[in-house]
């Protein structure tokens, strides 16, 4: 296997790594929760800590707050690294190195959905519930399901990676060096000659043609996580 080391977009390792790394922070701190005020299908010698479910909201809203900005990205940018409309087709070439590719891109399009449902789900519980051991909600259940989906996937994810392109793949996603076009001294002057070139009719060009049903979808299922419980 070949020692090169692809080249991450620096955009890209920021807000991957930040979502990991809160991603990962709510999952451990929602086992200890279950842990905690549950463990009815078995439990480990962790410290019994009540602030834990507080503990994991936070990490569950860090995650939230970034994963909006994870979600565009990942559908524009890094959209190659999702299923695409012929991905069915190369899952029937069973062994090659586009069915582990394909089978790659699977389990990122699975991260995305799954992550998005276990923070929805979230949002959607009353904290009130586990200390008061109501554990018979709907939204609990939904909630472990989604976070046991997301370690799965994450596995999964990983084994992907390295077995499409070992470990100078995994390694590229924790290397900050970066080209000279990614540098955030240029972000401004980007992010401004991208406004003095928008305008009305280029923008609805550009919306009807990188419209994405997931992508819409993800956004407006996170943003009723916001909206819903304001509502109750």
């Amino acid at each position: 296997m070949s020692n090169y080391q692809p080249y991450q977009p620096l955009l890209l390792r920021i807000v991957h790594g930040m979502t990991l790394l809160n991603a990962i922070a709510a999952i451990f701190t929602a086992f200890w929760t279950y842990n905690t005020y549950d463990a009815r299908w078995g439990k480990i010698p962790l410290p019994r800590l009540l602030e834990i479910e507080g503990i994991h909201g936070t990490f569950g809203l860090f995650t939230l707050l970034i994963f909006p900005f994870f979600i565009i990205y990942a559908f524009h940018p890094g959209k190659r690294r999702l299923l695409q409309g012929n991905s069915l087709t190369k899952l029937t070439k069973v062994g090659k190195q586009i069915w582990w590719y394909t089978l790659h891109q699977f389990t990122n399009t699975i991260i995305l959905i799954s992550l998005t449902f276990a923070l929805f789900s979230g949002k959607m519980m009353d904290e009130k519930w586990l200390p008061k051991g109501e554990l018979n909600h709907n939204w609990y259940y939904a909630h472990l399901i989604s976070w046991l989906v997301m370690v799965f996937s994450i596995a999964l994810h990983l084994l992907m990676s390295a077995k499409v392109g070992g470990t100078p793949l995994l390694m590229s996603m924790l290397n900050w060096r970066f080209r000279a076009k990614d540098n955030p001294k240029k972000w401004r002057e980007h992010i401004l000659n991208w406004w003095a070139n928008l305008n009305l009719v280029n923008l609805k060009n550009g919306l009807k043609a990188n419209f994405n049903i997931w992508e819409a979808s993800l956004l407006v299922i996170l943003l009723a996580g916001w909206i819903i419980p304001l509502l109750k």
